[in-house]
C-alpha cells in the first residue's frame, strides 16, 4: 500500500522501469561526475550530476543510473559539520550570557540584602 494505492504486481507494467530496477546488473563505469554533454542529454545526471554505467543481466542493456560520488557525501557531511558547530556556539555564546545576567541579578539580591542590615 502506498498512499491509500495497492498496486498487484501483474498489473504493473515493467517495460517503462528502467532494468536496474527489475533484474540484477553490473556496475560497468563506476560513478563520475557528467560531461557538459551528459548533463544536456542524459536525464539521470539532473538530481545528483553524477553517473555510473551498470549493464543489466538478463537484458543484456547498458543504462545510465544516477549516484552520489563519496567526495560529494564528503563536503555535503563537512558542511553540515560545519553548520551544527556554528548553532553549538551561538547557542554556547547565549548560555554565557544568560548566566552572566543570573549572576549580577543574584549579586545585586545579595547586595541589597546585606546593606538592609
Amino acid at each position: 500500500m502506498v498512499w491509500g494505492w495497492h498496486f498487484s504486481p501483474f498489473l504493473v507494467s515493467t517495460s517503462n522501469l528502467p532494468c536496474w530496477l527489475v533484474e540484477e546488473f553490473v556496475v560497468a563505469e563506476e560513478c563520475a561526475p557528467c560531461s557538459n554533454f551528459q548533463a544536456k542529454t542524459t536525464p539521470e545526471c539532473g538530481s545528483t550530476g553524477y553517473v555510473e554505467k551498470i549493464t543489466c543481466s538478463s537484458s543484456k542493456t547498458n543504462e545510465f543510473k544516477s549516484c552520489r560520488s563519496a567526495l560529494m557525501e564528503q563536503h555535503l557531511f563537512w558542511k553540515f559539520e560545519g553548520a551544527i558547530v556554528g548553532v553549538a556556539l551561538v547557542f554556547a555564546c547565549l548560555v554565557i550570557i544568560r548566566q552572566r545576567q543570573l549572576d549580577r541579578k543574584a549579586l545585586e539580591k545579595v547586595r541589597k540584602q546585606i546593606e538592609s542590615i
